[in-house]
């Protein structure tokens, strides 16, 4: 399945936490919280603005972000967790 999203919407797939903490303590599942990065998979072509231009989004495809804990919406496509949220939601790139 092709999904493109519309305006300033962006698609993501979350990085998954390390399963262990730098001690070599292993974090069962029930303990884990949902991690806040992630990896853009696409994005909108951008916002229109009151003057009718189009003001494309400072993310793109392959970009790693940080965005909130409740951030964004998720969805099932192909089997695959991911999440689509407005590029507004997203904190930043990381490098």
């Amino acid at each position: 399945m092709t999904f493109r999203p519309l305006h300033d919407r962006v698609l993501i797939r979350r990085i998954e936490a390390a399963e262990k903490t730098a001690g070599g303590i292993i974090i069962p599942d029930t303990a884990k919280e949902k991690p806040q990065e992630g990896e853009v998979v696409s994005a909108g072509t951008g916002i229109r603005g009151e003057d009718g231009n189009i003001t494309p989004l400072d993310v793109k495809a392959g970009d790693k972000i940080l965005f909130g804990k409740w951030s964004g919406t998720e969805v099932k496509l192909d089997g695959e967790d991911l999440l689509i949220m407005k590029e507004s939601d997203i904190l930043g790139v990381v490098a």
